[in-house]
């Protein structure tokens, strides 16, 4: 029987040609760490919570080590293991990772692929040497016409070795990656990776996200482990970044999260396939960018699977998924994580999967962002009458209105404002008598927040009409040093400004011109 040739372009596929974002190289030798870590806590060569994965960044040097203390591999199998491609013992719904490509990851973005291991008991320190500038020449020569066959590539770059060791009881994979090509120069900034690390790797909650205690305890119930590793960059522990401050564009704090809630998701035979939880806030509006952790984020044994937008589609409006931060947490073995990781392979789980979310994302929570959003910009109407009636009286008891024209247009928008005001209360009690209980803790936050709260009713205001025999005090009385006649013209050139411009820049002219006549 002739045998299959496998191409050149088959290890491009698996390299270059396999990620979109060069930092997959993270998550994929972090993966390969954490199974390893956990065999290694299975064969009780490690307690729980004595494993570690550190990653160490050379700028200078162009490197990056990663490194476990975990099972290690011996010396016996290490050609073997990592010679072979996509021939993995590891199990599809046991390990996180199981087609044994991940490791080539590397030879996209570096000149050289270092891999280096022992396992306990052995004396010998296996290493691994991948020409990655050599391989990306062979696959070019391939693409003009110089054929290579993929057996052939794998045999002119790969070089194995061994040295001896005193220190039988270490036990360890490294994998190195050397002079970083230089348009990957963002592989070896510290802060994105960081960011990258804080939101795909399996890490546990930073202490600053006060409801982390609620997610563990949900979980504990539902009979779920969320798998969590120490993780160090550069020496720094990694948490998720979940924080409970939400911030607008500059930066400013504009709303936080109150509280968690939880949903739970069960297949047709009564069996959990995923839960999740969602951060509960006013629902002012979209979350902005600058809010790293916005968006419903999906996990399968912790690692997120994509980005922040995975699950977007899942929503009948696009912007639905940035009203929320939060978790999926997929239970289902079933539900596999495709090769580059940013769904999960197509089957009938899968379409279980996003029927049941679909239905709750585009009943429950596209309920509480629109009603959310509705219901803030109800209650600001209600403020925004208050703010405008307030500042009618401050300027009728200080003589601030140039003329009775001025006043009367100021009083006919404080009427219309009370107008809209009203309009709004009556919507939100409405609201508030259909609303849920998850709905009502969303009412009741916006409500212990307002600057004033009118809860039930409208306090009618004060009677703005001016007593009929009342004489209103012009602005221009304080202009005392001046004639009558003068103030009055000065009256008339204030009232044409207030006619041919917006009231706020109006405001701001006629002082610029009283402070330079006083």
């Amino acid at each position: 029987m002739t045998d299959y040739v496998f191409g050149a372009n088959v290890l491009e596929n698996l390299t270059t040609g396999m990620y979109q974002d060069s930092k997959v190289i993270y998550r994929e030798y972090i993966q390969n760490s954490c199974d390893q870590i956990d065999k290694a806590i299975k064969d009780g060569i490690l307690k729980p919570g004595e494993g570690f994965i550190k990653i160490w960044l050379d700028h200078g040097q162009r490197t990056i080590v990663i490194e476990d203390n975990a099972t290690g591999i011996p010396a016996t199998s290490f050609r073997r293991t990592l010679g072979n491609i996509a021939d993995s013992d590891k199990k599809i719904g046991e390990d996180k990772g199981f087609r044994g490509i991940g490791r080539l990851c590397g030879l996209a973005y570096c000149k050289e692929l270092v891999f280096v291991s022992s396992a306990r008991g052995e004396d010998t320190i296996s290493i691994m040497v991948c020409d990655a500038k050599k391989m990306r020449g062979l696959i070019e020569e391939n693409e003009r016409g110089k054929k290579h066959t993929a057996n052939e590539v794998l045999h002119a770059i790969n070089h194995f070795d061994q040295k001896k060791t005193d220190d039988i009881d270490s036990h360890f994979f490294r994998v190195e990656l050397i002079d970083i090509n230089r348009e990957n120069t963002d592989l070896l900034n510290f802060q994105q990776v960081k960011d990258y690390l804080s939101f795909v790797a399996p890490v546990p909650y930073q202490s600053s996200f006060y409801y982390r205690s609620d997610v563990y305890k949900h979980a504990t119930e539902l009979g779920v482990k969320i798998d969590e590793y120490n993780v160090t960059l550069d020496g720094e522990p990694i948490f998720k970044k979940y924080t409970t401050i939400l911030k607008d564009t500059a930066g400013t704090k504009y709303d936080d999260i109150f509280g968690v809630h939880f949903k739970d998701f069960y297949n047709t035979d009564g069996e959990l396939f995923a839960w999740m939880w969602v951060g509960l806030s006013k629902f002012q509006r979209a979350i902005p960018k600058i809010n790293q952790m916005r968006g419903l984020r999906l996990r399968k044994e912790n690692i997120q699977i994509g980005g922040e937008d995975a699950l977007q589609k899942l929503f009948k409006e696009d912007r639905g998924n940035s009203y929320f931060v939060g978790e999926v947490f997929a239970v289902d073995k079933d539900l596999i994580p495709n090769s580059q990781r940013d769904y999960f392979n197509e089957n009938t789980a899968r379409a279980e999967f996003e029927r049941e979310l679909r239905k709750y994302f585009n009943e429950e929570l596209h309920k509480i962002y629109y009603d959310g959003s509705a219901i803030n910009s109800a209650y600001k109407k209600i403020t925004t009458y208050e703010k405008k009636e307030a500042e009618f009286k401050e300027k009728e008891a200080t003589g601030s209105f140039v003329d009775d024209e001025h006043r009367e247009r100021e009083l006919k928008v404080v009427i219309e404002s009370k107008k809209e005001a009203e309009t709004a209360q009556v919507r939100i009690n409405k609201m508030k008598d259909k609303a849920d209980d998850l709905m009502q803790k969303v009412i009741s936050r916006i409500e212990v927040e307002l600057p004033k709260l009118v809860a039930t009713a409208l306090i009618p205001p004060a009677n703005t009409d001016a007593p009929e025999e009342a004489k209103l005090p012009r602005r221009t009385d304080r202009l005392t040093q001046y004639s009558r006649n003068e103030r009055k013209l000065i009256s008339k050139i204030f009232s044409i400004i207030l006619a041919a411009i917006d009231s706020e820049t109006a405001e701001r002219i006629i002082k610029r011109i009283e402070e330079e006549l006083q």
